[in-house]
């Protein structure tokens, strides 16, 4: 009978709960349903995009840094390439005398100045052809546009250094340090300090290419000088401004010397332009527009293996070799671009 007793009590006490109060425990508060997922919408075209750009901006910041620590490296290296004996060398040659450029190309294209590789493109860019074809001298006032890593500049400065004037364009090599172009003249301006004995009298012009302008009087130069580089000007959308100021600064019958990589006749220009060639009569056209009248053509720098159609286009074949090992040996036995080579001179 005590057993049934415990028992009954030990339920009771399990319905009226463990707070010694007596009272029922509140009933349990009903469980609320699971909200219902909400679906996240699918990204526009419009955030893919901005996705994409902001990847690429970040790869392009990436590749400026290491553009900029590489230039550093390889200044370093020629500086300690350039001894005080190979200085001297370079300096005699620069003060001696020229009586034509004809006759002072070879030593120039044969002198320990000129920076490792740059005598391994002579085959493909004839320089003593080119420049005696567009018909610069000694004496004469010569603007070099654009003139990248110095190739041309190695051998116009210390050609023009005794009796003529270089000048070469650049954009501000203290402008701001996320542009390319603040690199590139950057590039410029070790270039030339590095070699006093050769560059000293080489004047760097300040260039925008939005507003192209240059600090010369008018009809002060008997030459410029453009080298694969009016596809960049077209692309900026000012090459008719551009052509224009050559006009200006030339003597009349002054030469607008041009090689550019050419595309075929009736290639589409934007399209072309975009792969670094254009189209040979489109250049004429537009060249003659500005004041100047063609007297002359040649296929000096002409090479009929360039099919034209690359993958980055011009920038496939050497020496840039964008596409690194892929197809590298095709593009080596390809060689450098077919390009025109046309001299201007200016109208009256």
């Amino acid at each position: 009978m005590m057993l049934k007793v415990s028992c009954a009590a030990v339920v009771l006490s399990l319905l009226v709960g463990c707070g010694g109060s007596g009272e029922a425990s509140p009933p349990l508060a009903p469980v609320a349903p699971a909200p219902t997922p909400t679906a996240t919408p699918a990204p526009t075209s419009e955030d893919l995009s901005g996705q994409v750009a902001a990847l690429q901006a970040e790869r392009d910041r990436e590749k400026l840094q290491r553009d900029y620590e590489e230039l550093t490296r390889s200044h370093e290296e020629e500086q300690k390439r350039l001894t005080k004996p190979l200085r001297a060398e370079a300096l005699a040659l620069t003060q001696s005398s020229k009586p034509s450029t004809f006759a002072a190309l070879p030593k120039i294209l044969q002198s320990a100045h000129r920076r490792p590789g740059s005598a391994q493109r002579d085959a493909q860019r004839h320089p003593r052809e080119t420049l005696e074809f567009f018909g610069i001298e000694p004496y004469h006032a010569v603007l070099e546009y654009g003139p990248g890593g110095g190739w041309y500049t190695e051998l116009l400065a210390p050609l023009l250094h005794a009796d003529g004037q270089l000048y070469v364009t650049t954009a501000d090599p203290a402008g701001p340090a996320d542009s390319r172009a603040t690199l590139y003249a950057k590039r410029t301006q070790l270039f030339l300090e590095g070699l006093p004995e050769v560059y000293s009298k080489v004047q760097p012009l300040l260039f925008d290419s939005n507003s192209p302008r240059l600090a010369l009087t008018d009809e002060q130069l008997d030459v410029v000088l453009i080298v694969r580089g009016l596809h960049g000007i077209l692309n900026n959308g000012n090459l008719d401004a551009t052509l224009k100021e050559f006009n200006r600064v030339l003597k009349v019958g002054g030469t607008l010397a041009v090689v550019q990589h050419r595309a075929a006749p009736d290639a589409p220009v934007s399209e072309a332009s975009k792969k670094g060639y254009l189209p040979e009569p489109y250049v004429i056209e537009q060249v003659s527009k500005a004041g100047f009248r063609l007297v002359s053509s040649s296929d000096i720098n002409a090479n009929p293996n360039d099919t034209k159609d690359h993958p980055h286009g011009v920038w496939s074949l050497p020496p840039s070799l964008a596409g690194g090992e892929q197809d590298k040996y095709k593009y080596v036995s390809i060689g450098e671009s077919d390009r025109m080579t046309l001299r201007f001179v200016k109208a009256p």
